[in-house]
């Protein structure tokens, strides 16, 4: 099959090196043009992944047109709030891309201005293709480096389709399942962004592996409350996009938002390390959203409000813990 990857940060990156390792016509569009002659005369990404050599065969671009012109798929890999922008940039090369039949996003977030999930926004500002999500515990440079991986590939194309491109990306090292639930595994990898600050925080308090470890769980029946209200299949959420990459972005650390949560912990603060672009934490973004969606609903989530509480209303992380402690006691059945 043919690809193309919008978007050379690490994920994207990974991605692509992934497939041209197998032997795919593969095309890497990066979105500024310096950075395009930078990782085609190298041959590696060093801002994302360094060390990391290219397959000789990878194209490495600026403009998405011509990469567009044989492609079977497209990934978008980008932050989710500038999702928009990378599908209305598609959009203006469609003309070119006669064979393209599934924009897969590589997002793990919702659009803050509007809440929509990765899917929506492509639906709405990419129409007339089929859509899916790739999903799962998956550090780019670990899948870069060729290390064993499982993800999930999620869509709402027919199953011998998405079965092709399953088959397509796999091999011993990237083991890929698919799922017919396209908003249970977008609302997996979007929600656990938010638990793995929470994490952090109690990473950066020092507050020991008995209380990480309930903190997890708690988080985890947590994502699986919300996310079965908001759409999303309770079994999905047990699978590699809920509790696989829960444990993943909690525990890693490569884990940007957990990291996020830890610096907090250590005095920083949320707003300053987001707009100097030093930390690049979905999650931060995700929790506002959720937090929204969920006074909306009027929906209980005591870990997400507690992490929103910190990063936007100026809660000390040391309050957090009081916080949830104090909470009336229950039985644990959810």
């Amino acid at each position: 099959m043919n690809f193309c990857i919008a978007g050379a940060g690490s994920w994207g990156t990974a991605v692509a090196i992934h497939l041209a390792r197998l032997g795919h016509p593969v095309s890497l569009v990066a979105r500024r043009m310096e950075h395009a002659l930078q990782l085609a005369s190298e041959r590696e990404n060093r801002a994302y992944l360094p060390g990391i050599h290219f397959h000789d065969d990878l194209q490495v671009g600026h403009e998405l047109k011509p990469a567009l012109m044989e492609a079977d798929v497209l990934f978008l890999a980008c932050p989710s709030q500038w999702l928009r922008s990378q599908c209305e940039l598609a959009r203006a090369a469609l003309p070119s891309a006669k064979r393209l039949r599934l924009v897969i996003s590589l997002c793990k977030g919702l659009e803050r201005e509007t809440l929509h999930s990765a899917a929506e926004v492509m639906q709405e500002a990419l129409p007339g293709f089929q859509y899916g999500v790739l999903s799962g515990p998956s550090f780019a440079n670990e899948v870069a480096r060729g290390q064993p991986t499982a993800i999930v590939l999620a869509s709402d194309s027919e199953a011998a389709y998405s079965a092709k491109v399953q088959q397509a990306l796999s091999n011993e090292q990237l083991r890929v399942y698919t799922s017919d639930d396209l908003k249970g595994v977008e609302l997996g990898g979007a929600l656990k962004n938010v638990y793995a600050i929470a994490v952090g925080l109690c990473d950066g308090l020092k507050l020991g592996d008995n209380a990480k470890a309930a903190l997890i769980t708690r988080s985890l029946a947590e994502i699986v409350v919300l996310g079965a209200l908001l759409g999303g299949r309770i079994e999905t959420f047990y699978g590699l996009s809920g509790l696989g990459d829960l444990t993943l972005t909690c525990n890693g650390a490569a884990s940007r938002n957990r990291l996020l949560g830890q610096r907090l912990a250590e005095g920083e603060q949320a707003a300053e390390l987001i707009n100097s672009g030093a930390l690049m934490a979905e999650g931060y973004w995700a929790a506002d959203c959720f937090y929204q969606i969920c006074r909306q609903h009027d929906l209980m989530a005591p870990i997400l409000s507690e992490v929103y509480a910190v990063l936007y209303q100026g809660k000390r992380p040391q309050e957090v813990i009081h916080s949830l402690m104090q909470r009336k006691l229950k039985a644990e059945k959810g």
